[in-house]
This record gives structure tokens, C-alpha cells and sequence, in this order.
């Protein structure tokens, strides 16, 4: 079996207070409500031969990145920090600087699902500080939403040399495959997968998934289908990558339940296809050791 990479898993510990997302005050998030530290993700990766992972930001804070880069820096198993910055403010790029002296930085994730102004991306990022992404060779992680793409493709033209992967495929309309929605997202991702730079993670997908497919595999595996389909025709196995969304994951079916969910996808492909979304297209894009 190829040793698998989780692109996209968290750690953190709430009363750190950074998490303005994670309230108490909303009973669907309160399993979420504890500490999840490397000890309590480590049995599930070696349970399902996961050799690697990348550490991604949950709070809009850099004192949430500088919590991540301890554990990784601790942890063989971390191999890439994503953390967070603010785009929009020039002094950033010291901020940049800084973290990118740490070798398991490898970029950034602005929350922009959680913004206000859905046009932000297109228009407010400082040009210092995405000319510093790039100068620093450091990544873009995507967190959004469909109807946050159209200003992210404007974005993306104006820096073809900054990479990009798209957390979740964008988090596409689950179960309504029929829609209009549904119709309009697979056309952006089209769009999008026309940039060179461009590459997307299969990852939290069974979260946003209709409730009754979060403890059936087979009922997710039926509404992931399709939009794994068209991301396969779109990116090809090279710009795809696997990721588990852990500890969010555990909301909707836990870690082996993803895994399976994914098999079902992914398993009808050659070996070297598998190769690259479990492993290869991680471990190219943010630069994740070989061994």
C-alpha cells in the first residue's frame, strides 16, 4: 500500500481562546469542544498507514500559526505548517519572513469563507505580501465557498506564479447534484482547473454531505461520486490531493469512514494514479520529504 499523506488536518486547543468559530453556544460543534493534539491523531494515521500530514490554521490569528509550528517542529509526523496572515496589511511580509525561517512553513490560508466582503480576495490583498508569497516560495490554501470563486480566478490571473490548492473543491452543493448550483460550480472548477497553478484537495467533503450520508459509507460514497468524477476529469490525479479535514471529520463518521468513502473513489484507478492523490500531488506541492 502506498504510504498516504493527510493534506489537511488540525490541531487545537480551545482555551486558547482563538477559535471565534468553535462556540459553545451552538450544539452541533460540541464534540469539537476539546483539545486534538498529535497524540490523539497519531493511532488513526498509523492505523490507516498515513506517513505524513499538513498542519493546518483554524483561527485568524498568527499566535494560532506560532501554537501549530511547535507540535510540528516536535513531530516527525507534521512535515507542512499552513497558517495564517493578514493579506491585507503591508508589515505582514516581516511576518512572512519570519515564519519561513521555520522549514515546515510551507503557506498560507486566509479564512475567506468566514469574510464578509465574498469580492475580498480579488481586490484587497496587499501586493507586497503576495509578492512575498511567491518570493518566499510559500503556498495558498483556499478556504471557500462557490460563491467565492469567480473573484478567486481574478486573483489567481493576476499571480500565475503563486500555487494554489482549493480546500474541500470549494464545498459544492452535496446531494443537490441536479441544481443550478451544482451546475455553476462545475463550471468554475472547470475554470479553474484551466489555471496551471491550480490544484484541488478531496478532502471534507462527507462533512458538508446531506446528515444521512454522515454514518453510511455507501450513501456518502453515492453523493461524493459525482463531484469526484468531475474533479478527476478537471485536475487529473497530479492536481489532486487527499486530505482528511480531522478532527472536523469526526462530525460526520470519523477517520475510517473518509478512508473508505475515499477508497470507493479513488480505488478504480491505476496504481500511479492512486499514488498521486494519496501521496504525490502533497508531497510535490508543499515540498514534504520522501522518506
Amino acid at each position: 500500500m502506498t504510504q498516504r499523506i493527510d493534506s489537511h488536518q488540525h490541531f487545537w486547543r480551545p482555551a486558547r481562546g482563538d477559535y471565534a468559530w468553535l462556540r459553545a453556544d451552538v450544539p452541533s460543534l460540541t464534540p469539537l469542544m476539546r483539545d486534538f493534539l498529535p497524540e490523539h491523531l497519531t493511532p488513526l494515521l498509523q492505523a490507516h498507514g498515513v506517513a505524513r500530514t499538513v498542519l493546518v490554521q483554524a483561527a485568524d490569528a498568527e499566535a494560532e500559526t506560532d501554537f501549530m509550528l511547535k507540535p510540528a517542529t516536535a513531530h516527525d509526523v507534521v512535515d507542512g505548517v499552513v497558517g495564517w496572515v493578514d493579506l491585507g496589511r503591508a508589515d505582514t511580509v516581516a511576518s512572512l519572513e519570519r515564519m519561513a525561517r521555520y522549514p515546515k512553513f510551507k503557506g498560507v490560508r486566509p479564512m475567506l469563507q468566514d469574510l464578509a466582503d465574498d469580492d475580498w480576495i480579488a481586490r484587497m490583498p496587499h501586493p507586497d505580501v503576495v509578492q512575498a508569497l511567491v518570493r518566499l516560495g510559500l503556498r495558498f490554501d483556499a478556504l471557500v465557498k462557490p460563491r467565492h470563486l469567480t473573484s478567486l480566478i481574478r486573483f489567481l490571473k493576476q499571480w500565475p506564479q503563486l500555487p494554489v490548492v482549493i480546500d474541500h473543491a470549494a464545498k459544492p452543493p452535496m446531494g443537490a447534484h441536479d441544481s443550478e448550483a451544482f451546475a455553476t460550480w462545475r463550471k468554475q472548477m472547470v475554470e479553474l482547473a484551466a489555471l496551471p497553478q491550480a490544484h484541488c484537495k478531496f478532502s471534507g467533503l462527507r462533512g458538508e454531505a446531506p446528515w444521512a450520508a454522515h454514518h453510511d459509507v455507501d450513501a456518502a460514497a453515492r453523493v461524493v461520486l459525482p463531484i469526484w468524477e468531475h474533479l478527476l476529469e478537471n485536475f487529473g490525479p497530479t492536481r489532486l490531493m487527499w486530505g482528511s479535514d480531522w478532527p472536523v471529520l469526526t462530525l460526520a463518521g470519523g477517520y475510517a469512514g473518509w478512508i473508505a468513502v475515499s477508497q470507493a473513489c479513488i480505488g478504480v484507478l491505476s496504481a500511479s494514479e492512486q499514488a498521486h492523490i494519496w501521496r504525490g500531488t502533497a508531497q510535490r506541492f508543499y515540498g514534504i520529504s520522501t522518506d
